[in-house]
């Protein structure tokens, strides 16, 4: 009925210190070849004139969920992002994260498979594709660089045990833009005739798409494209190499 207040009687919700929360989202992508994450400049403090990750304030009327996908929508400017990876990493809590006051965090890590020019939004001044893990941009704001590396070994190792690589590609793709999304996830080559086979081999991964294929700069025949699979797991798992160059 209008009106009612579900809170149990005697209940005060003043006794505790308010908090607020957050959503900070990993949004990486391949460009170039290169796996890139898409960073904003800080225009405000605190922080101003960093390089943090994309996000913000989690708003009254929504979910954790639904505030990371308006703030992907709206760093990407992408007017659609439901088709996009988009997962829920963990919560970061610790008390002093946050120097403006407490501030709790659920992290995402988003793939975008063709990046769009991306803008600054909110108290952000600019935001840039930029190379993951050369060191171009410095220490991150707040406690973004360990959300940035823990969203990095969660996509480096779901790569390994599902499907997840194709959620990097366009629509239909070649083998070799798959196998390119493995070097730079994983920052290893790997050999071809090898990777072809493993994909090929692994039930549910790929689907060819039959009487269709792209130049891909070569001097040899176009190369065949495919299309995700309906597998979500690997059987057996496209585990990357060790440093020797062996499987791990």
């Amino acid at each position: 009925m209008p009106g009612y207040d579900k809170r149990p009687p005697g209940y005060d919700k003043y006794a505790f210190e308010p908090f607020a929360v957050t959503v900070d989202l990993a949004v990486f992508t391949i460009r170039d070849g290169a796996l890139r994450v898409l960073l904003v400049e800080r225009g405000q403090s605190p922080y101003a004139g960093q390089r943090a990750l994309p996000g913000g304030f989690v708003l009254p009327d929504e979910s954790a969920e639904t505030a990371a996908a308006r703030e992907l929508a709206e760093e990407t400017g992408l007017s659609d992002v439901t088709g996009l990876h988009l997962e829920q990493l963990r919560t970061y809590s610790d008390p002093d994260r946050d120097p403006r006051m407490r501030v709790v965090s659920v992290a995402f890590a988003a793939l975008v498979p063709d990046p769009p020019e991306v803008r600054g939004g909110g108290d952000a001044a600019r935001a840039d594709w930029l190379p993951y893990g050369t060191g171009a941009y410095g220490p991150l704001a707040f406690d973004h660089d360990r959300i940035l590396a823990d969203a990095h070994d969660r996509i480096g190792s779901g790569i390994e045990n599902t499907c997840l690589a194709t959620a990097f590609c366009p629509p239909e793709f070649t083998l070799g833009e798959l196998r390119g999304v493995y070097e730079a996830v994983w920052g290893a080559g790997l050999d071809p005739a090898n990777f072809r086979r493993k994909v090929l081999a692994t039930p549910g991964f790929v689907k060819p798409v039959h009487g269709a294929a792209r130049l891909t700069g070569g001097r040899g025949k176009p190369a065949a494209l495919y299309k995700a699979g309906p597998a979500t797991a690997l059987h057996p798992p496209l585990l990357r190499p060790t440093a020797e160059g062996r499987p791990s």
